[in-house]
Parts: C-alpha cells; sequence; structure tokens
C-alpha cells in the first residue's frame, strides 16, 4: 500500500526502532530530574518566544493561560527527543558491543531497572 502511494521504497528496521524507544525509556526514567529541567527549560523559551510574536499587551494577557499550558504540552513532548537520540546510541553500543540479538533484552532490563530507581528515588523524596 505504501508503495502505491509513495514510489519510494524505504526499508524500516524494527528492532532498532524498538531496541532505541524502549533505551530512551530507560534513561529518560533513569533521568527523570533532567527530563523535568529540560522540561521547564522548552516551555520558558516557549513562552519567551510567543511573547515577542504580541504587540498588543492585552491581547497577550487575554490568552495567556491557554498559550502557557499549550506551551506546557509542547514542551513535555519535546523533552523526549534528546532521550530518543541518546538512547538510539545506546541501541547502537549495545549492537556493536553485544550483538544485534542483545540490544532488544538489554533495553527491558535497563527499563525495569531504571523504573525501579524512579520508584525508589520518589519514596526517599517523599520520606
Amino acid at each position: 500500500m505504501f508503495t502505491e502511494i509513495l514510489p519510494l521504497g524505504f526499508n524500516l528496521d524494527t528492532v532498532a526502532i524498538a531496541g532505541a524507544s524502549l533505551w530512551s525509556l530507560a534513561l529518560y526514567l533513569g533521568f527523570s530530574p533532567v527530563s523535568e529541567w529540560v522540561m521547564h527549560q522548552l516551555n520558558r523559551w516557549f513562552n519567551f518566544a510567543e511573547r515577542s510574536l504580541y504587540t498588543s499587551k492585552s491581547e497577550f494577557e487575554r490568552t495567556r493561560k491557554a498559550r502557557e499550558s499549550q506551551n506546557a504540552f509542547y514542551a513535555s513532548l519535546f523533552s523526549i527527543v534528546p532521550f530518543i537520540a541518546v538512547g538510539a546510541l545506546c541501541n547502537w553500543g549495545v549492537e556493536v558491543g553485544l550483538g544485534r540479538s542483545w540490544a532488544i533484552s538489554m533495553g527491558i532490563l535497563a527499563c525495569m531497572g531504571c523504573g525501579v530507581y524512579e520508584l525508589g528515588r520518589r519514596d526517599g523524596q517523599n520520606n
């Protein structure tokens, strides 16, 4: 079906996509303070950049709450991008070092380990 719509042929390496996704999830969980910091910085930048688009202060203040909510949503989406890039590098490193069959297994183990670490970190903050 895709070849009928797009005449160009391309192959997606599903194992690499799955491995990079698992590694990026593990890194996102393991480094959650960093992900929150990235999200906060992106939100600040989006709010600053959008302020320059308005010439009227009253119009800016009238739509501020909706725009800040939208910018927070975009910041949370875009904060994933650096972790996907580093996750792809981690997946590539495991494939080179241990072989292709270990990439998914190590990604799953990293997700479980980082998930347990994050649960313990949050429990330690509450106590």
